[in-house]
């Protein structure tokens, strides 16, 4: 970790005013970044394939029914702390508004009504699936998921270690 950065262990509220203040200062500078623009348009192209195999498969109604008629959700309180403000930033990168408070005192600080308001998730959030879920969708489908799933988090990866290059170099200069 470099000087200034917010360590992982911090609360969540400290790594979004970390990350929403670089957004501010440097936000438009690393978008004019023509390798960072490119990765981001991968990135969304990818969570898009992504959303689209699960829709597509079932898997987000099952994860409707069981969240709503069952009351489960895998997006439980703490989640959010696997998130580093890096990641945070990709978001505020990619246009989502983070949330200044939890809606559910039960559920992860980014879960509302509608689903994660991140685009840029982390690989848990990405990549697990109940039993429910792998008992009733056929492997298959599954197999093409991840598929699209490991596109998704190479991109994000990529763009990780990118946008931490390029904000890195301006803050030091």
């Amino acid at each position: 970790m470099k000087p200034g950065e917010v360590p992982l262990t911090s609360p969540i509220e400290k790594k979004i005013a970390w990350a929403q203040r670089l957004h501010t200062n440097f936000g438009k500078r690393v978008l004019e970044d023509r390798i960072v623009v490119d990765l981001s348009l991968k990135l969304r192209n990818a969570i898009e394939a992504s959303h689209d195999e699960m829709r597509g498969s079932g898997i987000l109604e099952i994860c409707r029914e069981c969240d709503q008629k069952e009351g489960g959700s895998c997006c439980g309180v703490g989640l959010e702390n696997r998130y580093d403000s890096w990641l945070l930033l990709i978001n505020l990168l990619l246009g989502v508004e983070l949330p200044t408070n939890r809606s559910d005192p039960k559920s992860c600080f980014f879960l509302r009504g509608t689903g994660c308001l991140l685009k840029a998730r982390h690989v848990i959030c990405v990549n697990y699936l109940c039993t429910k879920i792998t008992d009733q969708i056929n492997p298959q489908e599954i197999a093409a998921l991840r598929e699209k799933e490991g596109r998704e988090l190479d991109t994000l990866f990529r763009l990780h270690e990118r946008v931490k290059k390029v904000m890195r170099e301006w803050m030091r200069s």
